[in-house]
């Protein structure tokens, strides 16, 4: 998946469970574990914006795009390491 969501390290930045955020910003538990997991489909601006909110930063704190063929060269270097 290009898109990887850093939500889980945002959260360990700020000392905030996923059920804190949840709490604070409204947002379904399993969307927000969906995000820290990377199995998020789709994300609506709007979840993006009250995350943003809650954690004081900007969508790119969130979020990053990885080039799938990046990510198998990382992955084929790990292996030949390990």
């Amino acid at each position: 998946m290009p898109i990887k969501f850093k939500l889980k390290i945002l959260l360990a930045i700020h000392e905030m469970t996923q059920k804190q955020l949840a709490e604070l910003t409204g947002i379904r538990p399993p969307t927000i574990s969906a995000i820290c997991t990377n199995s998020i489909k789709e994300l609506p601006v709007g979840v993006l914006e009250k995350l943003c909110k809650a954690l004081n930063c900007q969508p790119g704190d969130i979020m990053e795009y990885v080039d799938d063929e990046d990510e198998t060269i990382r992955r084929d270097t790990t292996k030949a390491e390990g």
